[in-house]
């Protein structure tokens, strides 16, 4: 099978993919951007391999892509605190929010610090200077999926350190104590 013709069978199967998709994940229109995603993923030089079920394959790949958008949107929520903490004027802030906002970007600049170089690096130019994670690799040596998990270590350790830590990740919080 060669990649020209798995783009052929996503055209051929579009509909019945997008269907199967959206009752997935709950919303046509995911469904949509992740097999437009899908589409640009296929667009590669040379062969896939031996594939026994193409339609499987190219369900999983959309399930894939469907699955790092909502993690990436995930992520932007959580930076958009770190990204209101930097943009604050400080005549905005009371004493004590003016206190509190230090204290917390105190605590997550010691949370950078005791991540990796690599982690820390990698974090600031995906989320800092905006540099896409292909051009991060590229700069590392490593895959992009590389740089995905190590954002979402730099992420989550983050989280930690801020008191958002993440119920994905660490369980459910534990539940109230019965009296």
């Amino acid at each position: 099978m060669s990649w020209d013709s798995l783009r052929a069978l996503l055209v051929d199967r579009y509909e019945e993919l997008k269907r199967r998709l959206a009752r997935r994940l709950g919303s046509s229109d995911l469904a949509s951007e992740a097999l437009q995603e899908t589409w640009l993923r296929l667009q590669r030089p040379g062969e896939p391999g031996v594939l026994n079920r193409p339609d499987a394959y190219l369900f999983r790949v959309a399930l894939n892509v469907a699955a790092d958008r909502r993690d990436a949107e995930r992520r932007r929520l959580a930076l958009s605190e770190v990204e209101m903490l930097r943009h604050l004027d400080d005549d905005e802030l009371d004493p004590e929010r003016f206190t509190e906002s230090r204290s917390e970007i105190a605590t997550l600049a010691r949370a950078l610090d005791e991540l990796s170089p690599r982690c820390r690096a990698i974090f600031i130019a995906a989320r800092l200077d905006e540099i896409p994670h292909k051009a991060i690799a590229a700069r590392y040596g490593i895959s992009t999926r590389m740089v995905e998990r190590e954002l979402k270590r730099a992420l989550e350790h983050c989280s930690e350190r801020l008191g958002r830590i993440s119920p994905s990740r660490f369980g459910s919080p534990p539940s109230e104590p019965s009296t």
